[in-house]
C-alpha cells in the first residue's frame, strides 16, 4: 500500500479542532480512500456520513465484527486492524496515531502509520504529542497545528445532583458507569449510556437520546475520547484512575486532556471538572496544561513485527516476540493473542495439526479472534482451541455448530449485564462468520449473526433505558423553566394526569394523587409539577362545581368516617359541627382549600347552599319539630317535647320522654299527631323521619355534631337487619331501628306489629293472633319473643278454657291469672307506665294507623291455614332505677387510717296505699285457693 511518491501530511492539535472533519472531506475528494479509526463506534459514525455523501453503494465498512463492502466500493471506513492493507487508494488515513503509545493495541497503529499509504495522500491525524513520532519515523512529512475552535476551562468539583444539562460523566469501570447512571436517574431523570462495547446499533439509540434531548446527561467509559462526536457542554469525571490490564494507575494528562476536549463543540466553550465525592482532584499542574493544551511529547511508540514469519511456531512467536532496531520504536508489550498463541502451542491437541507454514498462518489468524468477551488469556485461549479443532480437522467449522451456538444466545430475557454477555458473544460468532474462509455460506451465516446481534442491541438499549431512564421524571427536570406552566396538560376519562404525554398521577376531584409506581424521591418533584400544571385546569374544575347541578352532590362518609359532601363521587368538603344540630358547617377538603380567592369561596357558597336544600327538602320532620317548639300559640307541654324530640334527632324512646309524655293531656295529643307526631308503644317519632334520605342525613349530621365517625347505614331498602351490628344504641336508633334481642328491625315496622298485637287482644288478657305479618318482615321466633316482650306481652302455649278469669288492678291494668304467669316472670312486678298504659298505648297505636306509610316486606298471598300464637297482656315495665353512687360515708378506710361509721340501713319501703298486689301475691293466692286455703 506504499508508494515511493505519496505525500505524507500530519494534522496535529487538540480535540475540537475539525481534524477529523478535514479528514472527511479530504477522502471524499479523492477517487477512492481508506481511513483507520481507534473504534468501531467511530467508524460506523464516519461511514454514515460518508454513505450520505457517496450512496450506499460506494461506501464500505470493515470492523471486525461488521463487513459491509459492496462490490464497487472505493471509499473504506475501517477499525486500524481492519483496514485491507494489501489494496491501494487514492487517499489514506490514520485517526488518533498517538495510540502507538498504547500498551495493548499501539503496535497496530504504529504499523499503520509507518505503512498505509494513499497513492495521491496520506494523512496521519493525532495530538499535538505526537509531532516527535512524526519528525522521527517521518521525517519527510508536512506538520500542520490545528487550534481548539473554542475554550475548555476548569469549573472545579460538583455534585452529581449540580451537574449542568448537557453533560457527560466519564468513568472506567463497568460497575462504576451503572452506579452513576442509577443516580442520575433518581437524581436528574435518568442518563444515556455509551460504552466501547456497546454495539453500533446501541451506542446509536443511546446518543441519539442524549442528542434529541430526552436525557440531558450521558455516562460513558474513556471511550468518549476517541474521537466520538457528541453535542456535550461538560466532561465530568467520576475518577482519575483506571485498570489498565496491569495495575492501576492514574491517568495521564495526555488521556485527561483526550477525555476532557470533548467539552464544546466548533466555536462553542467547554469545560471540564470532577464529580465531588466519587473522584480525586487535579492537580494546578493538570488543569494548566488541559487548558493550554501543552503535554508532553511522546518519545517512544510501541511496535510489533507486522510481517512475522511461518516456518513454524516457534519461529512465529520468536518474531512476534523480537524487538525493533532501536528508539523511538520499543517492542510492545505480550498483546492478548500472542498470549493465546503461546498457550495453543502448549496444547498437544492444537499441534497435532500443525504442518507446515499454511497450516502455523491459519493457527495465527485463529488466535488473533479478539476477547470480545472479555474473559482473559487463559479462557480465550481454551474457546480458540476448540475453533481450532473444526477448522484444522474439517477445513472449516460445521454448520450446525455454529447455528447452534447463535441460537443458544438467541433470547432477550434478562437484565443489562446479561444481555451485553450475550451481544460479546454475539460479536465473536460476527467475526467468525465474517471470515470466508472458516465458515460454510459466509453471507447467510454473517446475516444470522447480525440479526442476532441487532436483536440483542436493542434489548439491551430497551434494558438501558427502562434501568436508567425516568423519561417522566427527566421532561420535568429538563422543563422546569418559567414556561413549563404552558405545556400541555391532559386529564383523561379516568382523571389520570399526563404532562407533555407523560403520566403524572391522578385526581380525585381537586385532591391530586402521585402515581402509586413513582419512587420516593420522585414523589416531591411530581407533586411539584401538579401544582404548576394543574393550576389553571382546577380553576375550570372550580367554575363547573358553582355551575353543577343538585343531582351531581351527594352525602357520604369518607375513608375517616367523616360526613363528606362529595361532588361527582370525589370528596368537596366534610360536615362541621355548628351552633345547632340543622345548622351544620362547611368545611372545604385540603385539596379545595388550596385553591383560595374567589373560587374558594364560590364553592363553599354552592356547597353551603345545596345543604340547606337537603336538610329543607329530607329532614322536613326536624324542621317541622323546630318550628312546632318555637311555635308560642301551642300549648307548652307540646313545645317541649317537640324540642326534645328534635334535640333526639326526631326519633325517642317513650321512656326518653317519660316525664313530658306524663305531663302531656289527652287533647294536647291530638295536636301533636296532627303535628306529625307518632307515638309508639315503644318509641316516639315524627312519621317523616324514617325514610333512608332522612336516616342519611340525621347519621351525617350527629356525626358532624358530636365529632365521632359517621356510622355505615344498612341498605335502604332493609327492614330487618341480622347480620349487622351497630356500634352504638345513638347509632341504631339515628338510623331508624329498634334492637330486638340480637336483630334490628325499623322502628315504624316494630310498632306496627305491637299495634296488631293489641288489636287482637281487645280487652282481653289472653289473646290467640296470627303473626303472619312479623314473619314476613325476617324476624325470628327469638327476635318475635323479645320484640313482643318489650311490648309487654309473654308467649303462652294456649288459652285456658274455659277463658281465664281477668282481673283489674286499681290502676286499670289487666293482669293474667297466677297459674298463667310465665315462671322465670314471676319475681317481676309488671308495673306500667305513667298513667293507665294499657289504655293510652292502645289508643295512641289506632290514632297512629293513618301517618305510618312505609310498607313491609310483601307477605305471600297463598291461602294458607291461619296459625294463630297465643300472648298474655302484662303490660311494660319500668326500667330499673340506676344504682345509687356511693357516699363520702361508704368508701372504705385508707390504709392506717381511722375507721367510718357504717351507713345505716334504709327502711324498707313502705307499699303504697293504693298500689296493686303484685303478680306474685295473685299467684299465691290462686294457689292457696285451689289448696282448699
Amino acid at each position: 500500500m506504499s508508494s515511493p511518491k505519496d505525500t505524507v501530511k500530519a494534522v496535529l492539535g487538540p480535540t475540537n479542532t475539525g481534524k477529523t472533519h478535514l479528514a472527511v472531506e479530504r477522502l471524499c475528494a479523492h477517487s477512492s480512500g481508506v481511513m483507520g479509526f481507534p473504534l468501531r463506534l467511530l467508524a460506523r459514525e464516519i461511514y454514515d456520513r460518508v454513505v450520505a455523501i457517496k450512496g450506499p453503494k460506494e461506501v464500505a465498512l470493515i470492523t471486525g465484527e461488521e463487513r459491509i463492502e459492496p462490490p464497487g466500493a472505493r471509499w473504506y471506513l475501517c477499525t486500524a486492524e481492519s483496514m485491507p492493507v494489501e489494496r491501494q487508494f487514492a487517499f489514506a488515513a490514520l485517526d488518533e496515531a498517538q495510540l502507538g503509545a498504547d500498551p495493548e493495541r499501539g503496535h497496530i497503529f504504529t504499523d499503520r502509520m509507518l505503512h498505509v499509504r494513499g497513492r495521491e495522500e496520506t494523512m496521519i491525524l493525532g495530538s499535538e504529542s505526537l509531532r516527535p513520532m512524526v519528525r522521527a519515523l517521518l521525517p519527510d512529512a508536512e506538520i500542520t497545528s490545528r487550534p481548539r475552535f473554542s475554550t475548555l476551562s476548569y469549573s472545579g468539583p460538583k455534585k452529581l445532583s449540580r451537574l449542568p444539562p448537557r453533560s457527560a460523566i466519564v468513568a472506567f469501570s463497568i460497575e462504576q458507569v451503572y452506579a452513576v447512571a442509577e443516580l442520575l436517574r433518581r437524581l436528574r431523570g435518568g442518563a444515556a449510556v455509551v460504552m466501547g462495547a456497546l454495539s453500533p446499533r446501541t451506542r446509536n439509540a443511546q446518543v441519539e437520546m442524549f442528542q434529541s434531548g430526552e436525557v440531558d446527561y450521558l455516562v460513558a467509559t474513556d471511550a468518549i475520547g476517541m474521537g466520538l462526536n457528541l453535542d456535550v457542554q461538560h466532561i465530568a469525571f467520576a475518577g482519575l484512575s483506571k485498570f489498565d490490564g496491569n495495575r492501576t494507575r492514574r491517568l495521564t494528562v495526555a488521556e485527561m486532556a483526550q477525555i476532557a476536549g470533548r467539552a464544546g463543540r466548533h466555536q462553542r466553550d467547554g469545560s471540564f471538572g470532577t464529580v465531588a465525592g466519587e473522584a480525586g482532584e487535579f492537580t494546578a499542574e493538570e488543569v494548566l496544561a488541559i487548558e493550554s493544551h501543552q503535554f508532553p511529547a511522546l518519545d517512544w511508540m510501541y511496535w510489533r513485527e507486522a510481517a512475522p514469519r511461518f516456518g513454524s511456531l516457534q519461529q512465529l512467536i520468536a518474531d512476534l516476540e523480537a524487538k525493533p532496531d532501536g528508539p523511538p520504536l520499543r517492542a510492545a508489550p505480550e498483546a492478548i493473542d500472542l498470549a493465546v498463541l503461546k498457550r495453543l502451542a502448549d496444547m498437544p491437541q492444537v499441534t497435532r495439526h500443525i504442518a507446515g507454514p499454511k497450516s502455523v498462518a491459519r493457527l495465527w489468524e485463529v488466535a488473533s479472534l479478539p476477547d470480545f468477551r472479555q474473559t482473559g488469556a487463559e479462557h480465550h485461549s481454551r474457546f480458540v482451541a476448540g475453533l481450532w479443532e473444526h477448522i484444522a480437522t474439517a477445513g472449516i467449522l460445521p454448520h450446525s455448530y455454529v447455528a447452534s451456538e447463535l441460537a443458544r444466545l438467541d433470547t432477550i430475557q434478562g437484565d443489562v449485564d446479561t444481555i451485553s454477555a450475550r451481544i460479546a458473544a454475539a460479536r465473536t460468532w460476527s467475526y467468525v462468520a465474517h471470515r470466508a474462509d472458516w465458515v460454510e455460506d459466509p453471507p447467510a451465516m454473517a446475516e444470522r449473526s447480525r440479526r442476532l446481534e441487532e436483536k440483542l442491541s436493542d434489548a439491551l438499549h430497551s434494558a438501558l433505558r427502562q434501568r436508567f431512564v425516568d423519561r417522566r421524571t427527566s421532561m420535568l427536570m429538563r422543563k422546569g423553566g418559567k414556561d413549563d406552566s404552558l405545556l400541555p396538560v391532559q386529564v383523561d376519562a379516568e382523571n389520570q394526569v399526563f404532562v407533555d404525554g407523560e403520566h403524572i398521577g391522578e385526581l380525585d376531584g381537586f385532591a391530586f394523587r402521585v402515581d402509586p409506581s413513582a419512587r420516593v424521591g420522585e414523589r416531591k418533584l411530581l407533586l411539584a409539577a401538579a401544582e404548576r400544571h394543574l393550576a389553571a385546569y382546577l380553576k375550570e374544575k372550580a367554575r363547573a362545581v358553582v355551575m353543577a347541578e343538585n343531582e351531581e352532590f351527594s352525602l357520604g362518609r369518607d375513608g375517616e368516617g367523616r360526613p363528606a359532601l362529595y361532588w361527582q363521587g370525589a370528596v368537596l368538603g366534610h360536615l362541621a359541627r355548628g351552633r345547632r344540630l340543622l345548622q351544620p358547617l362547611f368545611k372545604p377538603a385540603r385539596a379545595v382549600a388550596g385553591i383560595e380567592g374567589d373560587d374558594l369561596r364560590a364553592i363553599t357558597e354552592r356547597a353551603e347552599a345545596w345543604i340547606q336544600t337537603q336538610l329543607a327538602k329530607h329532614m322536613g320532620g326536624l324542621v317541622a319539630l323546630n318550628q312546632l317548639a318555637a311555635d308560642a300559640a301551642t300549648d307548652g307541654v307540646v313545645r317541649a317535647l317537640a324540642a326534645r324530640l328534635a334535640d333526639a334527632g326526631g326519633i325517642a324512646g317513650r321512656q326518653f320522654l317519660a316525664d313530658t309524655l306524663t305531663a302531656l293531656p289527652k287533647e294536647a295529643r291530638g295536636i301533636a299527631r296532627k303535628a306529625g307526631i307518632v307515638f309508639g308503644a315503644l318509641d316516639v317519632y315524627h312519621h317523616a323521619i324514617l325514610k333512608p334520605a332522612a336516616a342519611r342525613w340525621r347519621a351525617a349530621l350527629f356525626s358532624a355534631q358530636t365529632e365521632k365517625p359517621m356510622p355505615e347505614l344498612p341498605p335502604e331498602s332493609a327492614v330487618h337487619l341480622k347480620e349487622w351490628n351497630f356500634a352504638s344504641a345513638a347509632d341504631c336508633r339515628n338510623a331508624g331501628y329498634r334492637k330486638i334481642g340480637n336483630e334490628y328491625v325499623r322502628i315504624d315496622l316494630a310498632e306496627r306489629v305491637i299495634k296488631k298485637a293489641h288489636e287482637a287482644r281487645g280487652e282481653a288478657l289472653e289473646f290467640g293472633m296470627d303473626m303472619a305479618f312479623a314473619t314476613s318482615l325476617g324476624l325470628s321466633e327469638e327476635g318475635l319473643q323479645a320484640l313482643m316482650r318489650d311490648a309487654g306481652f309473654r308467649r303462652i302455649e294456649s288459652i285456658s278454657a274455659p277463658a281465664a278469669e281477668t282481673t283489674k288492678q286499681a290502676d286499670g291494668t289487666a293482669v293474667a291469672e297466677a297459674d298463667e304467669q310465665p315462671a322465670e316472670e314471676a319475681a317481676v312486678e309488671p308495673v306500667v307506665e305513667e298513667a293507665a298504659v294499657a289504655e293510652t298505648v292502645a289508643a295512641e297505636l289506632g290514632a297512629e294507623s293513618e301517618v305510618v306509610t312505609e310498607t313491609a316486606a310483601p307477605v305471600a298471598t297463598t291461602e294458607q291455614p291461619v296459625k294463630l300464637t297465643y300472648w298474655r297482656w302484662i303490660g311494660i315495665r319500668k326500667a330499673k332505677p340506676a344504682p345509687r353512687p356511693a357516699k363520702a360515708h361508704d368508701r372504705k378506710p385508707k390504709k392506717g387510717g381511722k375507721p367510718t361509721h357504717a351507713p345505716k340501713a334504709a327502711p324498707a319501703p313502705s307499699k303504697p296505699k293504693n298500689e296493686a298486689p303484685s303478680a306474685l301475691a295473685l299467684q299465691l293466692a290462686a294457689l292457696k285457693d285451689k289448696m282448699g286455703g
